[in-house]
C-alpha cells in the first residue's frame, strides 16, 4: 500500500513539474539555441528620435480625446515626416467620433496590392489626459518614423511590404472599444482582404532602469521566471502567435544590445492586450506588442511626470535598431 502510494505521489510529482515546465515554455518562451549578436549594417539615431519626442511632447494643450487640434498637430507633423519618405505611399484614413473628426496616418512601403504579404507596425499618438506623454506614446511615435526612415535608406529588396499606422485614440475613454484607430485601420484591412503577416504594436519603449526591483508583473509568480531589473525590452504576444513572438524575440536579441525577454499568455492576463495590438487580434490577425512594461516599470504612466527626460535614448535606439534588423528574418 506505501509502495503503491510512493508510485502515485511520485507520478503526481513528475505531472506537476512536466505542467510547470509547460506554463514556463508557453509563457516565457524562451530561446534555447545561443544568440550571437550581429551588428546590424543600419543604426537608428537617438538624435532623430529625440526629435520627434520633443516635438509632440511640447504640443500644447495635450493631445488627448478632449483635444482634436492637438491630435491634427501631432497628426500633420507625422505625416511631415513620412511624406519625407519618396518611397512610401502615405495617406490619412478620416473618422468620425462623437461628431469629431479623427485620423490615422499610414505610410505603405513596397507592394501595395491586397494578396502581398504585409507587416503593420503602428503606435498611437494620443495621450491619456492633460500629460505630455514622452513614454506613452511618444517614445513609439518617434520609432515608427526613425523605422520609416531607416525604410527610406533601405537598399535591400523588402521581404515583405512594410505599412506603418500612427493611431489616434488609442486611451481612454475609446480605448477597447470600435472608435479606436487601430480598430478603424485593422477592420479596413480585414474588409480589403489584406493578407497581414504579422502586427506588430509599438507601446511606450523609451524608459529603462537598472535599479534593483524596478520592475514588476501583473502576477506574483512571474517573478521566480523574469528579471527583477527594469533592463529589458518585453515582447508581448497570445498562445497563438507564440512562433511569431519568438521570432521577432529572436531578431532583437541578435541586432540589439538591450536585454529582450516575452511573454505568450492568456489575453484575460493584465496587460497582455493593453494597446492597439488587440484590434488585429479582433479581426482574426496575428499581432504582438513591443513594451518597456509600461507601468510595470514606468513610475509616470497616466502622470504629468512622463516627460521626455525621463526616456533613454540610447537604449531606444538599439531597440529601433533590432526591430528593423529583424523584419528580414520573420517567417525564415
Amino acid at each position: 500500500m506505501a509502495s503503491l502510494l510512493t508510485i502515485i505521489l511520485s507520478g503526481v510529482g513528475v505531472l506537476c513539474v512536466g505542467a510547470v515546465l509547460t506554463a514556463y515554455i508557453y509563457i516565457k518562451n524562451p530561446i534555447f539555441t545561443p544568440i550571437t549578436y550581429t551588428s546590424p549594417t543600419v543604426q537608428a539615431s537617438k538624435d532623430r528620435l529625440y526629435q520627434h519626442v520633443d516635438f509632440l511632447t511640447d504640443i500644447q494643450p495635450a493631445r488627448s480625446f478632449d483635444n482634436p487640434q492637438s491630435l491634427d498637430t501631432a497628426a500633420n507633423y507625422i505625416a511631415f515626416q513620412l511624406e519625407k519618405c519618396k518611397k512610401a505611399t502615405v495617406t490619412r484614413q478620416y473618422f468620425e467620433v462623437k461628431g469629431k473628426k479623427f485620423q490615422n496616418i499610414i505610410a505603405i512601403f513596397g507592394d501595395t496590392a491586397t494578396t502581398a504579404q504585409r507587416i503593420v507596425i503602428g503606435s498611437h499618438y494620443d495621450v491619456c489626459g492633460d500629460q505630455a506623454g514622452a513614454d506613452d506614446n511618444g517614445s513609439a511615435v518617434a520609432a515608427l518614423l526613425e523605422i520609416a526612415t531607416l525604410l527610406e535608406q533601405n537598399t535591400q529588396p523588402l521581404p515583405y511590404t512594410i505599412e506603418l499606422v500612427a493611431y489616434s485614440l488609442e486611451e481612454p475613454p475609446n480605448f477597447r472599444t470600435s472608435n479606436m484607430g487601430s480598430y478603424v485601420h485593422a477592420k479596413s484591412l480585414k474588409d480589403k482582404g489584406i493578407n497581414v503577416k504579422l502586427m506588430i504594436c509599438l507601446e511606450m519603449l523609451g524608459y529603462f532602469s537598472d535599479a534593483p526591483n524596478s520592475q514588476e508583473y501583473p502576477v506574483g509568480f512571474l517573478k521566480a521566471v523574469y528579471p527583477t531589473v527594469g533592463n529589458f525590452i518585453g515582447v508581448v504576444g497570445n498562445f497563438k502567435d507564440r512562433s511569431l513572438v519568438k521570432q521577432v524575440k529572436k531578431g532583437l536579441l541578435k541586432h540589439s544590445k538591450v536585454p529582450v525577454e516575452s511573454i505568450n499568455a492568456p489575453e484575460s492576463l493584465r496587460g497582455i492586450d493593453f494597446s492597439d495590438h488587440q484590434s488585429y487580434w479582433k479581426m482574426g490577425y496575428p499581432a504582438l506588442m513591443i513594451t518597456d512594461t509600461a507601468f510595470f516599470r514606468n513610475p509616470n504612466y497616466h502622470q504629468t511626470t512622463d516627460t521626455i527626460d525621463t526616456l533613454d535614448f540610447v537604449r531606444m535606439a538599439e531597440v529601433v535598431t533590432g526591430l528593423y534588423a529583424s523584419l528580414w528574418e520573420i517567417g525564415e
